[in-house]
């Protein structure tokens, strides 16, 4: 049990990081909606309601599609782009790094779509920003659906009659704006640590460069 959890100690932490941030916007998000709702004279709703509301869904997928879009394309670019330096690319004096080799089928350990070759192989090598941009297009499009509900729930208490389908509300700036608020956080982030990892340090950790590393040397 003891190596298991020094094995996945990461994933582990970070999976409750994210649970336990993620209960707190909900359970936030709940007060501030029946807040809302108290405005307008409305009765409050319960939480488990509250979890299938527009407010709630628009307000957590808003957040989880930047984050995929933002890993999509960084792993998509870092195949092609370099940054002298960064801990974060690959070394562009390098003809080939070990990242780009073919992968073989007799190596030892090899996953199934490897020894498989063909299309499969295909799909797998390109999978993980494949992966990232599946779950961008359902946040994407799950963010569209909450934010629409969210937009004719607020229309009716305003007392208007007026409301959108999900198609239009994704060509209102609203959608937009709520969208890409979002978005420039999350490359700045990325922009970042490309950057602030030619200068700076943490040792351990394998997103930075040794400490004794030159600036000019690129990756880990």
């Amino acid at each position: 049990m003891k190596k298991k959890l020094r094995d996945n100690g990461l994933s582990l932490i970070l999976l409750l990081i994210t649970l336990l941030t993620l209960g707190g916007n909900l359970w936030m998000g709940w007060h501030d909606f029946n807040g809302e709702l108290n405005d307008y004279g409305r009765i409050p709703i319960t939480f488990a309601e509250y979890l299938t509301s527009g407010h709630c869904i628009e307000s957590v997928f808003e957040n989880w599609e930047s984050e995929f879009l933002q890993m999509g394309l960084y792993v998509l670019f870092t195949v092609f782009l370099y940054q002298k330096g960064s801990s974060e690319s690959k070394d562009p004096d390098k003809e080939e790094e070990e990242v780009d080799r073919e992968p073989s089928p007799s190596r030892p350990g090899a996953p199934w779509p490897v020894r498989r070759g063909g299309w499969v192989l295909k799909i797998y090598q390109n999978s993980l920003s494949l992966g990232f941009f599946l779950l961008f297009i359902i946040s994407f499009f799950l963010h569209a659906l909450g934010g629409t509900s969210q937009y004719n729930t607020e229309q009716l208490l305003k007392g208007k009659s007026e409301t959108l389908t999900m198609w239009q509300f994704m060509g209102t700036s609203e959608f937009w704006f709520q969208s890409l608020q979002n978005w420039q956080s999350e490359f700045l982030s990325v922009l970042s640590i490309v950057v602030l990892s030619i200068f700076l340090r943490q040792k351990g950790s394998p997103e930075s460069k040794p400490v004794d590393a030159p600036d000019s040397q690129t990756g880990e």
